[in-house]
């Protein structure tokens, strides 16, 4: 599997070992990943507390399609879904789909099954006009008619599944296209698009108590610390002009879901950092892995 650095460099983990080393060969261990673990899941206890205490009448997911909802040569850059209800797309259906992940794993993304969860479509539709009048020409589909070969994806199932508790919300999903060129949107469109979402919900005939959450990690599929912490700290102090100008050319595979944190961040711009947890994990010695990051806004 190739890797990718944020300067957009290509590279594998051969070529890291006899440059770097193995830096983190004390820490890629099975004791320090159940202390990563714990604390990841504390940070997800304590967003899905947050929800509970809140109970807001619908919630708008910023994620990105992996091939799920659309093919990967025919994708929009950004899109809302305004139906009654969406429809997950089950691992089973999915082209390339890992060969060691069974039910239980995807259960924990809501796609063990086609499971069907409730939209907000007056909102929704809400959103897709006065999203068009501000300037964003976004895509819009209301309806899911074969699970076995479209269909929502982790992205927006992992939040139902981890975050939601068995309580059923209203969810308007909006998916960015992070991992798929020529179209993806720049870094200063993704603060743009959150912008204009929150004048959108904030404009809305609706009156509803509204959510919004990001899904997607911050770097991998090597953790880019340094970069993390700056991204952090960014959304902390709503820096947008610093997430506007993070190099493009780095968020590219996994690191591209940091589209799905700017987005949201132009979208609360105007709420208060509350806390944050960092949990930069290591999964190998060369210090391949992942960036966990955890924000809450009020």
């Amino acid at each position: 599997m190739p890797l990718h650095l944020r300067d957009g460099r290509r590279t594998n983990y051969a070529e890291m070992q006899a440059t770097l080393g193995e830096p983190y060969r004390d820490v890629a261990t099975p004791e320090t990943f159940l202390r990563w673990f714990a604390t990841a899941q504390s940070a997800l206890d304590r967003i899905a507390d947050s929800i509970a205490a809140v109970d807001p009448d619908v919630i708008v997911i910023v994620g990105d399609d992996q091939g799920e909802l659309y093919e990967p040569d025919d994708i929009p850059a950004v899109s809302l879904f305004y139906g009654e209800e969406f429809v997950m797309r089950p691992y089973t259906s999915t082209p390339g789909r890992l060969p060691w992940a069974g039910p239980d794993f995807w259960k924990g993304y809501s796609r063990d099954l086609p499971h069907r969860f409730p939209g907000s479509p007056k909102f929704a539709v809400d959103l897709v006009e006065r999203l068009i009048e501000g300037g964003i020409d976004i895509a819009a589909s209301s309806n899911v008619p074969d699970p076995n070969r479209h269909g929502f994806g982790h992205a927006i199932g992992f939040v139902i599944e981890r975050l939601f508790r068995g309580k059923t919300y209203p969810v308007v999903p909006v998916l960015l296209n992070t991992y798929y060129p020529p179209n993806t949107p720049t870094p200063r469109r993704c603060l743009e698009i959150g912008r204009q979402l929150r004048q959108a919900i904030e404009g809305s005939q609706q009156d509803l108590r509204v959510a919004v959450i990001a899904s997607g990690g911050l770097s991998h599929f090597v953790c880019e610390e340094e970069m993390d912490r700056s991204i952090i700290e960014a959304l902390r102090t709503h820096d947008g002009e610093m997430l506007a100008n993070i190099p493009a050319k780095g968020l590219i595979y996994g690191s591209s879901e940091i589209r799905n944190w700017i987005c949201t961040a132009g979208a609360v711009g105007h709420l208060k950092w509350q806390w944050d947890e960092y949990v930069p994990v290591r999964r190998t010695p060369i210090g391949s892995g992942i960036g966990l990051a955890f924000m809450e806004w009020r």
